[in-house]
């Protein structure tokens, strides 16, 4: 499936989304259950995410699934080379793509992003259902960061599932751990 071909297929959902067509941005790679996003191998706070996607029902496992994510360095700068296209312009090079296989499973090993604007650590995810529909769902973030305010709790809300993770020593790196259930929360789902 080419980008300009999902684009034609897809449907936005889930009200206004500046950039979420950046899922559609991995061109012809071969999108794997993990992904290692770039920066990764440098000095800094490495983290693994991972998680289940559950269909709707949040029980069975979502085979298929698009997820898209993106952060800012640790000085919370979304890191240009000057050679961006598309969406990577604004969303900076720290992105990566990966899509489930039939356990609904993923993980991407990244660094812990840092804050900007004296707003939260986060890290931006988007959704690609196999039939089309793309979303935003609630970012991640980061259990114990001080700059979770309420307001930015009601923003983000339960999209796809609760946000906030806590980071945990596992296997020699620090490990988040998200569940997601597509359509949880989204308007017109």
């Amino acid at each position: 499936m080419t980008i300009e071909t999902s684009k034609a297929q897809g449907t936005l959902i889930g009200g206004r989304c500046e950039g979420c067509e950046a899922v559609f941005e991995f061109g012809d790679k071969e999108l794997l259950t993990n992904d290692t996003l770039p920066d990764f191998d440098t000095e800094g706070l490495n983290i693994k995410l991972e998680g289940v996607i559950y269909k709707n029902d949040g029980k069975t496992p979502a085979e298929g699934v698009v997820l898209y994510i993106y952060h800012t360095d640790e000085e919370g700068v979304y890191p240009t080379t000057g050679e961006e296209k598309g969406w990577a312009r604004r969303h900076g090079y720290i992105r990566g793509w990966i899509k489930t296989g039939i356990d609904g499973r993923y993980s991407f090993y990244t660094q812990k992003p840092g804050s900007y604007s004296n707003g939260p650590a986060h890290i931006h995810p988007t959704i690609l259902e196999p039939d089309g529909k793309y979303y935003w769902i609630s970012s991640f973030l980061f259990e114990g960061d001080p700059n979770i305010s309420d307001e930015i709790m009601d923003h983000e809300g339960d999209r796809g599932g609760n946000g906030i993770i806590k980071l945990e020593m596992r296997n020699g790196i620090l490990t988040g751990i998200r569940d997601i259930i597509l359509g949880k929360e989204i308007e017109d789902y």
